[in-house]
């Protein structure tokens, strides 16, 4: 059985035509980083056609071709120059090859429709951007397309929306391997947003005017900052001089989650920090982040992440909270083997 850890090798496919930006974020994520900075990193692979061109300016520069996906343990298959036509028969083969291997397979916009010329996502949940949505629906009935997420893990399989979405889905994947103080580092490295939950919406329709805003952005950080305390819509429609109901519209408009969808997201990232960073108990953490209990906190966290919080610690606890006492069967270096069914699930989706 594999662990999460076990999954060091990434290989990103290049179509002839490839957009620039959809390349961008997988390439400043898993590419090489500094040395020092987080420990053994994954070794990444650009895999393309000869001289394949990337966003009409440039040329792919490697010696890679699709028949290397197989030997990857992810393989990312970002935007396809034109999804009208069918996406290239030996890319198709190679991402089924690495999928049957058990690769993990993860596409970005429009990357989906390979996913789906190889069968992969069949019965599956999947999203893409949502401007293609309704073609990749069209063509292949049997995929229970989602338009409306950034976007979908589904285990083995992962699809995102297009263009920055494919940012959030690059580090939902490092979160999934080294776990949120990893991924947060990556994110203030890039200067993002270190964690858009999968089921927030592609795009806000009804933008609230930004004189509106700027008060509910003073509301979302003294949130933060109370999250030990059971916090309510009431208690954060007060804090922003509004109705309840009011509060909910903005809310909404503003982050894509209703109040208590957000508090809940907050509290399980503020969790797994914990979990990750500190030798604190279950119970003492679970009083930190509002949650009352240790029963409660492992519920909603179970439902959450997928995992209980027990042995999220022992996966992804860090060197110096390994010299400490952090629970049972606390070996420095240690990681816990997780089940294969055992996918880290967004946290906003707990609430509904």
């Amino acid at each position: 059985m594999r662990t999460v850890t076990d999954m060091t090798s990434v290989a990103l496919a290049i179509t002839d035509g490839v957009p620039l930006f959809e390349l961008a974020g997988p390439c400043a994520i898993f590419g090489p980083l500094p040395s020092g900075h987080f420990g053994p990193w994954y070794d990444f692979t650009v895999c393309a056609p000869p001289r394949a061109r990337v966003g009409g300016w440039f040329r792919a520069d490697t010696p890679h071709g699709f028949d290397q996906l197989a030997a990857a343990d992810t393989v990312i298959v970002p935007a396809c120059h034109d999804n009208a036509h069918n996406p290239p028969g030996d890319l198709v083969d190679a991402v089924r090859a690495a999928y049957d291997r058990g690769a993990r397979v993860a596409s970005i916009c429009t990357g989906a429709f390979v996913l789906a010329a190889a069968g992969l996502l069949d019965g599956r949940r999947a999203t893409t951007h949502w401007m293609h949505a309704a073609l990749l629906a069209e063509r292949y009935p049997a995929i229970d397309v989602d338009p409306n997420v950034l976007y979908v893990d589904e285990g083995q399989i992962l699809t995102s929306a297009g263009k920055a979405a494919g940012i959030d889905l690059c580090l939902h994947i490092v979160r999934t391997d080294h776990g949120t103080s990893v991924a947060n580092a990556i994110a203030r490295r890039l200067v993002v947003a270190p964690h858009r939950p999968g089921g927030q919406a592609q795009f806000i329709t009804n933008p609230v005017p930004p004189s509106e805003n700027t008060g509910l952005v003073d509301v979302l950080s003294w949130a933060i900052t109370h999250l030990d305390q059971p916090l309510t819509v009431h208690d954060l429609a007060r804090r922003a001089c509004m109705s309840s109901r009011n509060l909910n519209r903005h809310f909404t408009s503003i982050t894509g989650a209703t109040p208590l969808q957000w508090l809940l997201t907050q509290r399980i990232h503020r969790a797994r920090e914990l979990l990750e960073n500190s030798s604190d108990s279950i119970d003492h953490i679970a009083e930190s982040v509002g949650m009352g209990s240790a029963a409660t906190l492992r519920r909603h966290f179970n439902r959450a992440v997928g995992i209980p919080p027990d042995t999220y610690r022992r996966t992804f606890r860090t060197s110096s909270c390994a010299d400490t006492d952090c629970g049972a069967d606390n070996v420095p270096g240690n990681r816990t083997r997780l089940p294969d069914s055992a996918t880290l699930r967004y946290a906003d989706r707990a609430a509904g």
